[in-house]
């Protein structure tokens, strides 16, 4: 009869002295207890991986806002850009924030070590602050009135899309 637990040996044949396999890939650690050797992840998160480059940006030595300047960096063009669409300046506020989100693309992309500006994996967060950061431009250049940017098959396909 075999155990509860998948085994590789019956339950009949295991032995108190001896560490019983879990799992038909885990093996016994240094001290001859059974681990688990898979790669399936656990059904329950124990804690989280910093992501790749989520280190410091600056020597430890520095006090913390000079260690995440990547991050101030960001926020404070994304502060300026919303300051200045408040002021009545849209089209240049919204440049400004998605200029802000491109840039921590770029700096994502090249530096090692960015700090809070990590939050997932390198080519997710590249590609989060990259798409949105040229939605905002191009929706900035785009706006109405008197659009910096005109797209000339746009307005047909929107016209195409409505029609009743």
């Amino acid at each position: 009869m075999w155990s509860r637990r998948r085994s590789a040996v019956p339950a009949e044949q295991a032995h108190d002295d001896e560490p019983t396999v879990r799992d038909a890939i885990s093996a016994p650690d240094a001290q001859g207890r059974p681990r688990r050797a898979t790669r399936r992840f656990p059904l329950f998160t124990r804690d989280t991986a910093r992501p790749e480059g989520g280190g410091r940006a600056a020597s430890g030595d520095l006090p913390a806002p000079a260690r995440q300047w990547p991050m101030l960096v960001v926020l404070a063009t994304v502060g300026v850009g919303l300051l200045l669409t408040s002021l009545d300046q849209f089209r240049v506020g919204a440049l400004l924030i998605g200029a802000a989100l491109l840039a921590g693309a770029v700096m994502r992309w090249i530096l090692p070590s960015v700090g809070m500006l990590a939050v997932r994996s390198r080519f997710t967060d590249i590609a989060t602050y990259g798409v949105l950061g040229l939605a905002i431009v191009l929706l900035a250049l785009m706006a109405q009135p008197k659009p910096w940017l005109v797209i000339p098959y746009l307005k047909d396909t929107l016209h195409f899309t409505m029609r009743s």
